[in-house]
């Protein structure tokens, strides 16, 4: 059962196509892995996704419920960080978060939840300006995953991370499913992080969906076509450039 699905979802800018007769499935209780390089359309399919920017055409059904028609719905079901969090700096990284605690009428003790989960417990005091830029991050992926919501929409969460918090974000996302039987559609630039903790992938150039499906079904189509199997940013890359040379040679 797939709980993410768009219907030839298309997003253009005064001409210019951001994204293009796009048809996501995203199974539930899944990780699915978002990938394209830099003006793919990754972020404006998750900003669509959100409601943030409004389709030129096309529609999607989240948790049953389709859009334009159960916007409201949709929200309440969904955790999202896209882009650079942003906090109120003059307060600390626990009232932040409880402040979205009030607005999303959830009980206290999810505040305290999304802390622990995020390894922020010990630092919940601290201003959120006085926060560096990894633990902002972690402060935003709190955010998201208050109250436990069974949509999560990530886009690139461990920005900003060392490898020890790249490691430790990666192992959250792969137990959240498990955990909270929640789905996560997650974007990152880091090939190797989505090829260890994704069920399945889409992959997006000039808006349009290149591939979707397992790692392993990526890998069999790839070795079919001569392209490298050895791990998932050979393959990218290899997608990519044909794609592009496709084009004829739009970068």
């Amino acid at each position: 059962m797939n709980i993410i699905e768009t219907q030839n979802l298309t997003k253009s800018y005064a001409g210019v196509t951001a994204v293009s007769g796009l048809n996501l499935h995203v199974p539930k209780g899944t990780v699915y892995g978002f990938l394209g390089p830099n003006g793919a359309g990754k972020s404006t399919t998750m900003k669509m996704l959100l409601g943030l920017t409004r389709p030129t055409s096309g529609s999607f059904v989240m948790d049953g419920k389709r859009f334009p028609g159960g916007r409201t719905q949709i929200l309440k079901e969904v955790g999202s960080l896209i882009e650079a969090p942003a906090f109120y700096g003059n307060l600390t990284g626990e009232e932040n978060l409880e402040i979205i605690r009030r607005i999303l009428g959830l009980p206290k003790s999810s505040v305290s939840e999304a802390l622990e989960l995020t390894g922020l417990t010990q630092y919940r005091r601290r201003l959120a300006k006085k926060y560096s830029l990894g633990m902002k991050q972690r402060l935003g992926l709190a955010g998201a995953l208050i109250g436990r919501p069974p949509i999560l929409i990530l886009d690139e969460p461990t920005n900003g991370l060392d490898p020890v918090g790249i490691h430790e974000i990666r192992t959250l996302i792969r137990s959240l499913p498990r955990q909270f039987g929640c789905t996560v559609f997650v974007s990152s630039h880091l090939l190797s992080e989505i090829e260890l903790m994704a069920d399945s992938i889409g992959i997006l150039n000039h808006g349009r969906l290149l591939f979707e499906g397992t790692m392993d079904g990526l890998k069999s189509g790839a070795a079919a076509q001569g392209y490298p199997t050895d791990n998932l940013e050979d393959t990218f890359l290899a997608l990519i450039d044909a794609d592009n040379r496709q084009r004829g040679g739009i970068r």
